[in-house]
C-alpha cells in the first residue's frame, strides 16, 4: 500500500509511534526537502531517491516528491478504546472511502476518542481513506468489530449513551451530548440499519429543506460532532 503527500508525512514526523507503519520512504529526486529526508534516515526508516517518471508510476495521485511504502493499518481493539473513551463515532456501514477518510478528519479535528467500522460491508483504512484524512489518520484510533450490536450492547454496558441519526427524532440541537457517548452515523443511501436504530437511546435529526432529501454522511457526522463538542465544554 501507498501512501503520499506532504501532509501525511508531517503527521507521521509528529507521531513517532506510528513510523512502525512505513516500510520504505520514496523521494523525488532534486525536489525533495533534505531535513525531512535526514528525519525519516534519522528514524532509521529506508529512504530512495527516484527520478519523476518512476514516483509517478508508484501512485497516480498528485504525491508532491514524497511517497510511502505502508503496511496495513494498525486497528485498536475496542477493549484498549474503552479504557479512557468518552466520545465515540460509530459508522453504520459506510462505503465511500472518501467520505469514510473527511469523517475521521473531522473527528480527529474535534478530539473524537475513536471511531468504530463493521468489518463487513463498510470500507476499511484503504489508502484512499488514509489520504482524504490528509494525515488525520494517524491521529485516531479507528477499531473494526464484527457485529454494531454486539459493540453497542458492551458500550451500554461500561455507561455509553448511544446517540442515532435519523430524519425523524429529536432536533439533534436539543440533545443531551454529556457523559459518556457513541453518535451512530448511517450508510450514505439507507441510513443507520434497523436494529442499530432500535438499541439506539436517543435519534438525532438534523432539520434539512425539502428541496434536498438528505445530507452527505461525512457532513451529518460534522453537524452532530461539532454539536456534540460544543455541549461537552
Amino acid at each position: 500500500m501507498y501512501l503520499y503527500g506532504k501532509n501525511v508525512a508531517k503527521e507521521f514526523l509528529k507521531n513517532p509511534k506510528k513510523l512502525q507503519m512505513i516500510k520504505k520512504v520514496y523521494l523525488q529526486e532534486k525536489i525533495y526537502d533534505e531535513k525531512m529526508k535526514n528525519a525519516f534516515e534519522f528514524a532509521k526508516l529506508p529512504v530512495k531517491i527516484l527520478p519523476k517518471c518512476e514516483m509517478n508510476h508508484l501512485v497516480n495521485g498528485l504525491h508532491q516528491g514524497i511517497i510511502f511504502s505502508v503496511d496495513a493499518y494498525p486497528y485498536a481493539s475496542l477493549e484498549e478504546v474503552l479504557e479512557t473513551s468518552t466520545f465515540l463515532l460509530i459508522l453504520d456501514h459506510i462505503e465511500d472511502p472518501h467520505n469514510l477518510g473527511a469523517i475521521i478528519r473531522t473527528s480527529a479535528a474535534a478530539d473524537v476518542d475513536a471511531v468504530i467500522l463493521p468489518i463487513n460491508r463498510s470500507v476499511s483504512m484503504t489508502a484512499t481513506v488514509m489520504k482524504t484524512s490528509a494525515g488525520a489518520f494517524l491521529n485516531m484510533n479507528v477499531v473494526q468489530v464484527v457485529n454494531l450490536n454486539k459493540t453497542i450492547h458492551t458500550l451500554k454496558q461500561h455507561g455509553f449513551w448511544i446517540i442515532g441519526t435519523d430524519m425523524e427524532g429529536t432536533s439533534y440541537q436539543k440533545v443531551d451530548y454529556q457523559g459518556k457517548i457513541a453518535i451512530v452515523i448511517g450508510n450514505e443511501g439507507k441510513g443507520i440499519s434497523p436494529l442499530v436504530k432500535k438499541n439506539c437511546d436517543f435519534i438525532a435529526s438534523i432539520p434539512i429543506s425539502s428541496k434536498v432529501e438528505s445530507l452527505n454522511a461525512s457532513v451529518a457526522a460534522g453537524l452532530l460532532i461539532y454539536e456534540a463538542k460544543r455541549n461537552r465544554k
